[in-house]
């Protein structure tokens, strides 16, 4: 089978994502991409996520924060940012989603806007409401364990 001339090939946009959640957040690459589908076709419609056609091609996630690569089609970026800004949650789990950049391909928004983070997570214990409790610290931001849930703080707040 002959490849299509490159002149009818599909032209992608590759968006560089940003999630972040509480430390014990689990989410997977399909549950983040059903999610991404959903906020699409609730949306925009089956026609329009369709012509956006929103993929996650690379993903990573671990202690509350990661990182995603999602393919849409070439005009229709602002969709996609769009349907990004509608997911809040994975399956159950609130989630952050921010879109770090836009590229023509998949190595210029790895190396632009995907890189690791500077400072891995580390657990302390801090004192937060008097009292002194578990939290998890990823650079200025510390997440504090209350019993039934976390609760986001900043270094200030932990004395």
């Amino acid at each position: 089978m002959k490849h299509l001339p490159k002149h009818l090939r599909p032209r992608w946009r590759y968006l560089a994502v940003e999630l972040e959640a509480w430390p014990d957040a689990d989410v997977s690459q399909g549950d983040f991409q059903r999610s991404l589908w959903f906020a699409a076709q609730n949306l925009f419609g089956d026609v329009g996520s369709a012509d956006a056609d929103l993929r996650v091609l690379d993903f990573e996630f671990d202690d509350g924060t990661g990182e995603a690569l999602v393919r849409v089609r070439h005009g229709e970026v602002e969709r996609g940012r769009a349907a990004l800004a509608c997911v809040d949650s994975v399956r159950g789990d609130p989630l952050r989603v921010a879109v770090r950049g836009v590229s023509g391909t998949m190595r210029a928004a790895e190396e632009k806007y995907l890189g690791r983070p500077s400072e891995p997570p580390e657990e302390a214990s801090v004192a937060f409401a008097g009292e002194s409790t578990r939290a998890v610290r990823r650079g200025d931001l510390v997440d504090v364990d209350r019993e039934e849930s976390f609760a986001g703080a900043t270094a200030l707040d932990c004395r």
